[in-house]
């Protein structure tokens, strides 16, 4: 990917993109399927944005997650993220 796509997202994230780097490293040999694992990652990127997740959406993520119930598509799963 560009750099300039990693600026942008820096730009409006304020996330340092070698953080972004780092998680996306530490993901890469994660088992996504163990729920400790999945809340540990969501804790990190939420502090990593400067955000809180409540529980319930904690949860649904978790949920969704273990279930292999993403949507397929960005909009719709950034949609899921904001309520």
């Amino acid at each position: 990917m560009s750099n300039n796509f990693f600026d942008n997202v820096e730009k409006q994230t304020k996330v340092n993109k070698e953080d972004i780097f780092k998680l996306a490293s530490s993901v890469q040999n994660a088992n996504l399927k163990d729920e400790q694992v999945l809340r540990q990652l969501i804790h990190q990127v939420a502090a990593m944005a400067g955000r809180q997740v409540p529980k319930e959406k904690e949860d649904q993520i978790v949920k969704a997650i273990i279930s292999n119930n993403l949507p397929a598509d960005l909009s719709t799963l950034g949609n899921m993220f904001k309520k």
